[in-house]
């Protein structure tokens, strides 16, 4: 039975899920000498929920490794990754607010898909899991998606904007989970971490 987990995640929502749910956890995050950022490079022609659950299994796999490295506890490694895709595109994180804008201006008045993968591995023994939503945005109009875009809330959220911000406003409709939209799918992450025998719903990290 573990009651703490290795987040290798550095984002501050999916750090919140886990809480939310009692799940303790600590950082477990690259170090300068990683490429992380080269780890989601997307291959020409891969569909959305495979190259969400690759790089997630390559991020875990640098995880344990790094795990290992720097000697910490042998607890579970949890990692998580989530893409928009509309059409069968994939939309990343935007490099600029003119780049939010171009990705929410396409996003606006259609049905798209939000792909999160999740993955725990310890002991030589890894399960993953990918939650699939369909999200149905309004379209705001022209002048409140600029001002969102230079907000700089779209900046490190696939498809440029996050479900928890003032983009809920245009969110007409979702099938599937909330909590996956945001990053994490609580359902699916408790049972992976039920079958490592980690303790959920016990505290706070």
């Amino acid at each position: 039975m573990f009651d703490c987990i290795h987040l290798a995640s550095q984002s501050p929502r999916r750090a919140q899920l886990l809480a939310q749910i009692g799940v303790r956890h600590v950082p477990l995050l690259p170090g300068a000498d990683e490429d992380a950022e080269g780890l989601e490079a997307v291959r020409p022609g891969e569909p959305p929920e495979v190259y969400v659950a690759r790089v997630t299994q390559a991020k875990l796999a640098a995880a344990l490794m790094r795990r290992v490295q720097r000697g910490a506890a042998d607890w579970p490694v949890l990692c998580a990754d989530t893409t928009v895709a509309l059409d069968g595109a994939i939309l990343g994180k935007p490099a600029d607010a003119a780049e939010a804008l171009a990705m929410l201006t396409r996003l606006a008045g259609r049905s798209h898909q939000v792909h999160t993968a999740v993955a725990v591995g310890q002991g030589g023994r890894v399960l993953a899991r990918t939650q699939t939503s369909t999200v149905r945005m309004s379209d705001p109009g022209a002048a409140r998606l600029a001002a969102y875009a230079a907000s700089g809330e779209p900046m490190g959220k696939a498809g440029s904007y996050a479900i928890q911000s003032a983009a809920a406003a245009w969110i007409m409709e979702i099938h599937g989970s909330y909590s996956g939209i945001m990053g994490l799918p609580l359902y699916d992450t408790a049972e992976l971490l039920a079958a490592f025998d980690v303790v959920v719903g016990a505290g706070h990290a």
